[in-house]
């Protein structure tokens, strides 16, 4: 790949899900050329994305490296141009272990965070979730973060140890605005999506089942639980439009469902769209579990860390983005609206891996 000019901005997460989304709208708007951070492993699948986004015309520039190490593990290569820094990378897995989730949650974002601050970046972009939650009761706007809140899983805790490095290192001067979506599936146009995780499973635990009688079980207390389920379009349209914002400089911005389905509702949904009768009886939580831990061990579609956001406590709020957004026509989808849409990508693509890339 030829290298026309100096980067600007520094990327990770490439070639991920939302990483390779991002930067197809920031090369769109004019951000090129962009370095992407990549680690060797993903190196050819980097190669072949790349060349897709932008056909090979010096746009991209891949450099191997890894956020779990000092320096990203760049060496001596020389990135003084870069002027922006949007961190994606992360492990997007309910199921991780604690010294993996550590290691790359929270310990690559403070390496990451001092080449931002190396570079002296006019702006560092960072993307966290809404699950910094934890299993908060009540409402979780962008002003909360330690609420003295517990966590679902490794995943939830090490993005909320992440996030809070970030907001200390802006809280001490580094430009910063920072994301966090709520549970991002595919696109709400073409249902397009690297992995199959979260909701997912429930859409693929239903069509694994026959169509006259599918079961999932539901908890007690599901009925008042939200599923906060968003499109990646949605995601990466936000933070394009509010990345290039001065005034969105050192603020919080939750990506979410303003009006999301209860957890009961979102089977509804799915069963709808499959177009299978399901039957939801209710069973205790740790029996669901040892039931899903049986399933997946028989080799079907089932992860019990998602057994915790059936009976999820927390409602998420976006004041912050409502009104960043109020002047554009950028607005979360229903999830009703594109069920299908993403089961009939499930249905025409059943091989999609469920593994996560970090």
């Amino acid at each position: 790949m030829v290298l026309v000019s100096s980067p600007r901005v520094l990327l990770t997460g490439f070639p991920g899900f939302l990483g390779s989304a991002l930067l197809e709208r920031l090369l769109d708007r004019g951000d090129g050329p962009i370095a992407c951070l990549v680690q060797p492993r993903y190196r050819e699948l980097a190669e072949r994305r790349a060349a897709e986004i932008a056909d090979g015309d010096g746009e991209i520039h891949l450099y191997e490296g890894d956020i779990t190490e000092p320096g990203l593990g760049l060496g001596d290569t020389e990135l003084g141009s870069v002027t922006e820094l949007y961190h994606l990378a992360a492990v997007y897995d309910l199921a991780v272990d604690a010294d993996l989730a550590e290691a790359v949650n929270v310990r690559g974002t403070e390496h990451v965070l001092d080449v931002a601050e190396d570079l002296d970046v006019d702006r560092f972009q960072y993307v966290s979730t809404c699950y910094v939650s934890g299993r908060y009761d009540g409402i979780f706007t962008e002003a909360h973060l330690d609420e003295g809140q517990q966590f679902n899983n490794h995943y939830e805790r090490t993005k909320f140890e992440a996030e809070q490095l970030v907001q200390q290192r802006m809280a001490e001067g580094l430009p910063t605005t920072i994301y966090r979506p709520a549970i991002v599936v595919g696109d709400s146009e073409t249902g397009e999506t690297a992995k199959y995780d979260g909701p997912y499973y429930i859409l693929r635990l239903v069509l694994a089942q026959p169509a006259v009688c599918s079961v999932l079980t539901t908890l007690p207390g599901s009925a008042d639980s939200e599923l906060n389920v968003v499109p990646r379009d949605f995601v990466v349209d936000a933070i394009a439009a509010l990345s290039r914002r001065e005034e969105t400089v050192d603020e919080v911005y939750q990506l979410c469902d303003p009006t999301p389905l209860s957890v009961p509702a979102f089977v509804d949904a799915v069963a709808d769209a499959i177009g299978h009768r399901v039957l939801s009886p209710p069973v205790p939580k740790p029996l669901t579990k040892r039931m899903m831990r049986t399933l997946a061990g028989r080799g079907w579609p089932a992860e019990p860390a998602t057994v915790d956001y059936f009976d999820h406590p927390t409602r998420y709020a976006c004041p912050n983005t409502r009104r960043a957004l109020t002047d554009t026509d950028i607005e979360c989808p229903p999830v009703e609206s594109y069920m299908d849409t993403l089961v009939d990508f499930l249905r025409e693509n059943p091989d999609v891996r469920a593994e996560a890339m970090r």
